[in-house]
């Protein structure tokens, strides 16, 4: 019997890691893969974060891209094709819970875009592996292509 690995992409080399982790141990499992990227509008609104951006901008749209570009970049056509992809408005840790609900496990990268290198995982990874109802796996490093 099957089910789903969920893993956290937000276009980070540690998300790709993890994304081409899971892949391989959808493999070995026979389990399906869903991509999950979460995106929230900040506090001070787009406009004052990206100078010169458009009014008409849409980070649902963005976030959209930026799974889309990660999982054509890091799989193989037939393989990226069949990845569940989902894009949730919330903030990542919690998104990343509620997508795993009921999954066979969740895999994240150890970080993603923070600056604060030093800490061992980043502040999602960190909170995923408190809190999740399923197993996580957090990839560092580099993986092997075996």
């Amino acid at each position: 019997m099957s089910g789903t690995i969920v893993v956290g992409v937000d276009g980070s080399e540690p998300s790709l890691k993890a994304l081409r982790w899971a892949v391989r141990q959808a493999k070995l499992t026979g389990d399906d893969v869903g991509a999950v990227i979460g995106w929230e509008y900040p506090a001070t609104g787009w406009a004052g974060m990206l100078p010169g951006m458009p009014p008409e901008f849409e980070p649902e749209q963005l976030a959209w891209q930026i799974l889309d570009e990660a999982l054509d970049k890091t799989l193989e056509a037939d393989v990226a094709a069949v990845v569940e992809r989902r894009v949730v408005s919330g903030p990542a840790a919690q998104v990343l819970l509620d997508a795993s609900e009921g999954a066979s496990l969740l895999v994240v990268g150890d970080r993603g875009y923070s600056g604060f290198k030093a800490a061992l995982l980043g502040s999602v990874s960190l909170h995923v592996t408190q809190h999740a109802k399923c197993p996580v796996v957090v990839v560092r490093g580099e993986i092997a292509e075996d």
